[in-house]
């Protein structure tokens, strides 16, 4: 099972780019920190993410994320290369409690039956 909750702050500007085929995947950064473990920068991608989303994320913002963890091949160099990132299904600003509820319930919603208690 490949299911990825986080929760931290953008650390900087989401980028939007057009893919070959078309479609947009927006990147950026996310600064997860836990208390006994050490601060980690996560990089995010999302496929098709709504403009109306996107407009609201700036540097700073406390975000959910949700989505899993994809490792991607692609050349550089004349080499091949590769990078660990979480695809994200979903991104909403921690304030929005419902919105938190709903992304974290369709997220579980793909394991069904793992979670115990």
């Amino acid at each position: 099972m490949n299911i990825v909750l986080l929760h931290g702050l953008l650390t900087r500007e989401p980028e939007v780019r057009s893919l070959p085929s078309g479609d947009e995947v927006t990147s950026f950064d996310l600064t997860v920190r836990d208390e006994g473990y050490e601060t980690e920068v996560v990089p995010i991608s999302w496929h098709a993410a709504p403009a109306n989303v996107i407009d609201k994320l700036e540097p700073g913002s406390e975000v959910i994320v949700t989505g899993r963890v994809r490792r991607r091949f692609f050349r550089a160099g004349g080499m091949t290369q590769s990078r660990t990132e979480v695809s994200a299904t979903s991104v909403v600003p921690a304030r929005q409690s419902r919105g938190v509820d709903k992304a974290i319930q369709a997220a579980l919603a793909t394991g069904e039956g793992w979670l115990v208690g």
